[in-house]
């Protein structure tokens, strides 16, 4: 793959380019969703600035995969701040493509529409079962999906009725229980929590956020946004050198 993505990216035709490039997103499918920790790899390779502007110029129905990608790899170290830009990638392709599985994320990080997200999550979940790349990682995709759910709203509640977040995770209200603990003790949304067995509520408090990681946030999507228009403006810098040399290489006709 690195070898291929070596010899599109010296292309000099910018057209040609585009079209190696679709090739490769599509074919990359059977690679990646065939090797462990495959799906990391396929978000370094997908989210990278110019296969991320092919996808959006020539193949935005890869979204799907991107997003599955992206739930199956809740677990890694990254994967907070890249939900966060694929968000916004998918609020923005929109008008061009969207289903189930893109929609699922978009309910839960842009609208925190928990009821919605939830019913759009079990449509998604037969969408993964009879899709030819996914259909192995439906399972796995939809216990992650329940975690981003539940992380999501243990970040902007401070008291949880855990019967409600129960029937939010389609879980009985004894299964809810256990996967609330389990949520605050693996997870990394970096709040402590008490349950009241009383009351039957999950009370959250939250350290004070500073300025400066205020600051870090609001900033941490300006580097890739960097590095997207630097590699626009080269492959078309690129193209232009190309065009320019081959018109110097036509005979001149006496």
């Amino acid at each position: 793959m690195k070898d291929l993505r070596e010899i599109i990216d010296n292309s000099a035709q910018p057209l040609a380019q585009l079209q190696a490039r679709a090739w490769l997103l599509h074919w990359s499918l059977f690679v990646y969703f065939n090797l462990e920790d495959g799906s990391q790899a396929l978000l370094d390779m997908f989210l990278s600035p110019a296969y991320l502007n092919t996808i959006q110029t020539s193949c935005p129905h890869l979204l799907r995969y991107l997003v599955a990608a992206a739930v199956l790899s809740r677990s890694a170290p990254t994967s907070s701040r890249r939900l966060k830009d694929l968000t916004r990638i998918v609020q923005m392709e929109e008008y061009q493509y969207s289903d189930p599985v893109t929609n699922f994320l978009k309910d839960l990080y842009l609208d925190f529409d928990f009821d919605k997200a939830q019913e759009r999550l079990a449509v998604a979940e037969t969408v993964v079962q009879s899709d030819f790349f996914l259909s192995g990682f439906a399972r796995e995709f939809v216990e992650n999906a329940r975690w981003l759910v539940s992380e999501v709203f243990c970040r902007i509640h401070q008291r949880i009725d855990i019967k409600a977040l129960s029937k939010t995770l389609n879980l009985n209200e004894d299964e809810g229980e256990r996967w609330i603990v389990n949520l605050i003790r693996d997870s990394r949304i970096g709040v402590e929590a008490k349950i009241d067995l009383k009351s039957n509520m999950l009370h959250i408090s939250r350290p004070h956020t500073t300025p400066t990681a205020t600051l870090i946030e609001t900033t941490r999507g300006l580097a890739f946004r960097s590095q997207a228009i630097q590699a626009a403006i080269g492959s078309g810098q690129q193209g232009a050198a190309g065009q320019q040399q081959s018109r110097n290489k036509r005979p001149v006709v006496a």
